[in-house]
């Protein structure tokens, strides 16, 4: 007995210390990796925070009864079309292995320097070489990355971080307040992707425990969230929505919280979630551009109808992605998702996207962005001001279309796809930045001849032609470029998008590289050597090179007519029907 102590509290005493070693990882004999008769697997232990912040260590001042429960039995509603492409004689030739094998290498390198010089913490600092905490101190990059590990075949660290992963402590934090969107998305999601994987369950026990936690948020006077999880507040009953948030914030929980609700059967999440859907689906009509939604909203009084600005980009973006992926999880039995989403979609192709005006020479010249609408008393203005984050919309686009049969969101989602991978060759450090201007045509798809004195006048002449500028010259490592180039290749097939990703994946290891990892760069601008920012986000890792990896791997690896991606790229198991 003296022994087993002895042993117990050195894990602990190892694990405090940000020890590489998982503190309480037992060998179990029985249980061996697949395809294998020898090296046992090991077996995950949970074990709960050092308090227990739920409902039923804190009361709820505002219980809901009766509950939205999930939707079971007979489907309601028309079954979802397939939204991969068929790929009946596929393989998988020596050039496209080499392709993937350098994405592997690349995540390799590192979670090898998150292992060592930041083992535990949220973020490696890739110049520095450091550990630094961004959100809340629960290891987001381990957690963030455990699916990855997964997908990429490198068991034994997914079982070294899925041990640490089941045994954070959320009480932990020298934080008061957790941001709900990115703790939701980070952990929950990457904690219920890694189940739906890997089916150890104490990454779902820990998983609930954490939803347990974020459940708390929505314990308002109106049952809407507001932007933070403020842990006195909690406690006192005195939480309220936020006046004045981010659209996509309380709106991009639905895909974890419903997940969490499935594979507990406990349907008080999916309840959560449904109440800031019931908020959508009542005030999409009642905006200054009805049918999209603002992009900051008065959730206390649940009014948009301040707010002038709408966008696909930062503040809103993940709002609409969810509309097809809720559709998509809940196996077609909510029908309002899908609804929702035909009817932002047609007031965003009418005012949000834009065709870019091009030289003739451009052999690239039918491509599409999002961008941004402002709505006046006596007009609205349309600014073809690109970003980053918007390219998620090329995948959203080809999904909606289709799972709801719709073939010209698909050529759109293509379209948009295709211009974000572009807008990567458009500038000198190869990468697109986080916000830049063009030049757009007056339509979509009618003639957009070149206008080379607007060019001359009012474009940057060191960029290439048809951007005017960039506003936000960084690359931080994002994944929605190639998040979009990789679900359209799955759902059309076409392979010349594969060579879209590679001279990107090129160009931003030749660009981004550091002795430890990679790093955000300060300007996409510039000629020659970029300045590293000493950033490395998770999604780095979770989200950019799982998409490389997968655009290069067989098709049949993470299907999307078996998975849905939420917004970190954490795939969820779709429902069986």
């Amino acid at each position: 007995m003296l022994v087993i102590i002895a042993v117990f509290l050195a894990a602990v005493l190892l694990f405090r210390t940000k020890s590489l070693e998982p503190y309480y990882l037992v060998t179990n004999t029985d249980l061996l990796a697949p395809g294998t008769t020898s090296n046992p697997k090991p077996t995950i232990r949970f074990y709960a925070s050092s308090f227990q912040f739920n409902s039923t260590s804190v009361p709820q001042r505002y219980p809901v009864s009766p509950i939205h429960q999930l939707p079971s039995g007979p489907l309601k509603h028309s079954r979802l079309h397939r939204v991969q492409h068929s790929f009946p004689h596929y393989q998988h030739d020596p050039a496209t292995k080499a392709r993937q094998d350098a994405v592997r290498a690349a995540f390799v390198r590192s979670w090898d320097s998150y292992k060592e010089h930041a083992w535990l913490w949220d973020e490696l600092a890739p110049v520095s070489g450091q550990g630094k905490n961004t959100f809340g101190g629960w290891a987001a990059t381990l957690v963030d990355s455990l699916d990855t590990l997964w997908i990429m075949d490198l068991r034994e660290d997914f079982y070294l971080a899925a041990a640490a992963a089941a045994q954070l402590d959320w009480a932990n934090t020298t934080e008061t307040a957790v941001n709900l969107f990115e703790t939701t998305i980070r952990h929950l999601g990457g904690l219920l992707g890694a189940y739906d994987l890997s089916g150890e369950k104490a990454l779902l026990e820990k998983a609930t425990e954490l939803g347990d936690m974020l459940y708390m948020a929505f314990d308002t006077p109106n049952r809407l969230p507001g932007f933070w999880l403020d842990f006195e507040k909690a406690k006192q009953g005195v939480q309220v929505a936020g006046s004045n948030d981010p659209a996509a914030a309380p709106c991009s929980l639905s895909l974890e919280f419903t997940r969490l609700a499935q594979l507990t059967g406990d349907s008080k999440y999916f309840d959560a979630v449904s109440r800031v859907t019931d908020f959508l689906e009542q005030a999409q009509g009642a905006s200054k551009l009805p049918g999209m939604w603002p992009k900051l909203i008065n959730f206390r009084d649940e009014r948009v109808d301040a707010e002038i600005g709408f966008t696909l980009g930062a503040l809103s973006d993940s709002l609409y992605e969810y509309l097809p992926k809720m559709a998509l999880l809940l196996d077609g039995q909510a029908p309002r998702y899908e609804n929702m989403y035909r009817t932002a979609a047609g007031v965003i192709k009418t005012h949000i996207l834009f065709r870019p005006m091009l030289p003739d020479t451009d052999s690239h010249n039918d491509i599409l962005f999002a961008g941004d609408a402002y709505v006046h008393a006596d007009r609205i203005d349309h600014v073809s001001e690109g970003q980053h984050l918007s390219c998620f919309a090329g995948g959203m686009f080809g999904l909606g279309g289709k799972l709801f049969d719709i073939p010209d969101h698909v050529a759109i989602g293509e379209r948009l796809a295709r211009g974000c991978g572009w807008a990567y060759d458009a500038f000198p450090a190869g990468m697109m930045p986080e916000i830049f201007n063009m030049m757009a045509c007056d339509s979509l798809d009618g003639p957009c001849p070149w206008d080379e004195h607007r060019w001359q006048k009012h474009g940057d002449q060191q960029l290439k032609k048809g951007v005017v500028n960039a506003r936000d010259p960084r690359y931080i490592l994002r994944p929605e470029a190639i998040e979009s180039l990789f679900l359209l290749y799955r759902m059309t097939g076409k392979e010349d998008l594969r060579d879209v990703a590679w001279r990107m994946f090129q160009d931003i290891m030749a660009n981004t590289q550091t002795p430890f990892a990679n790093s955000a760069i300060a300007n996409v601008t510039v000629h020659g050597e970029t300045e590293k920012l000493d950033s490395m986000e998770s999604f780095w890792m979770s989200e950019t090179l799982k998409y490389f990896y997968l655009m290069f791997s067989p098709p049949d690896l993470i299907s999307l007519d078996e998975f849905v991606f939420n917004t970190e790229a954490h795939p969820f198991r779709q429902a069986a029907p």
